[in-house]
């Protein structure tokens, strides 16, 4: 029978602290469970590349009897990315040294376990807010931004997803240890900060998760939807600080100058790829328990918890996705 080993710490405890990491990771995790989830595969290089066959135009001309026709081109385009390396480590004393179940790992677990999710979420939301579709609340550009959102402006981001033919989310990553999927009703996912969420609310027509009936929440982060709109807070969405027009006293401001300007990030399926945070493959923690000596630690008094982890995301098809610049609503 093989035996796994987790850095310094015994395979029983090693798997508690794995469980412990991926369950806190978990929580913080929004984007990185909505896209085209991909795995970190072993010794296959640090580049993953995304594949899709480009759709035929529609065939508007009868066949004539007798006539073959012309053979159509496949055509693929191809999207890659490099995966990155991303990591982080504390010290832990020999408190721990004769109990590894001690509070103390329990706890670096979960820090660690939340610090690679935001780390991965932050990296995901930089990606997906520099997209090329973008619609503005009020205005031609961000520094022109001083208006909340409106249902108008809403229904211009989602016309523009279906020109464009984007498919709405039937999937997506399910909330286990494993790779799998869970089907979710047909909609767009709209991703934004928590400061947004009240305007939201005021928006007609709007149906809190509360008043859902048979439909399930994608995700504990999800509040509500409108339309065919379903809407998702975290605060790793953050606003452009002091990128608006001029707050008049209004919306939301870092300096109390010019208007904090939020995206609303909206889109369908497979507008973007991410490696999911789960197994080994993508993100580990790693134990050294203190009582080790070794050369700098010659009495074994200091150990350490961190992690590390690979991930990547990018947009593979700008046309379905929709950035929508919004100000936040002073309360």
């Amino acid at each position: 029978m093989a035996t796994t080993t987790f850095g310094d710490v015994s395979p029983r405890v090693g798997i508690i602290a794995v469980s412990q990491f991926l369950k806190y990771a978990e929580h913080a995790i929004v984007f990185n469970k909505l896209g085209q989830i991909e795995r970190v595969p072993k010794n296959k290089g640090q580049t993953i590349k995304w594949r899709r066959f480009v759709p035929f135009e529609p065939i508007t001309t009868a066949l004539t009897e007798g006539v073959t026709p012309t053979s159509q081109k496949l055509a693929v385009q191809d999207v890659t990315a490099s995966l990155l390396q991303y990591g982080g480590w504390a010290e832990i004393t020999d408190v721990i040294q004769d109990t590894h179940e001690d509070p103390i790992l329990q706890g670096a677990t979960q820090i660690h376990g939340l610090q690679a999710a935001e780390s991965f979420e932050t990296l995901t939301y930089y990606t997906l807010r520099a997209g090329t579709n973008v619609v503005y609340a009020n205005g031609s550009a961000r520094n022109a931004v001083n208006t909340k959102v409106s249902l108008s402006k809403l229904r211009s981001a989602v016309r523009t997803l279906n020109k464009n033919k984007s498919r709405k989310k039937t999937s997506i990553l399910a909330p286990s240890v494993n790779y799998k999927t869970q089907a979710i009703e047909a909609s767009y996912i709209a991703v934004c900060h928590t400061d947004l969420e009240p305007d939201i609310r005021d928006l007609a027509g709007f149906v809190p998760v509360s008043q859902y009936g048979s439909r399930q929440p994608i995700c504990p982060q999800e509040f509500g939807s409108v339309e065919n709109v379903r809407f998702i807070t975290t605060t790793i969405a953050a606003p452009f600080p002091n990128a608006g027009g001029l707050d008049g006293d209004a919306v939301l401001s870092t300096t109390g100058t010019n208007a904090d300007v939020y995206p609303i990030i909206i889109f369908g399926e497979d507008a973007y790829g991410t490696v999911a945070l789960k197994g080994k493959e993508s993100a580990e923690i790693l134990v050294r328990n203190p009582g080790k000596p070794e050369k700098g630690n010659e009495l074994g008094q200091v150990g350490s918890v961190g992690w590390k982890g690979w991930h990547v995301a990018t947009r593979l098809n700008e046309a379905w996705m929709v950035r929508l610049e919004v100000a936040a609503t002073l309360l």
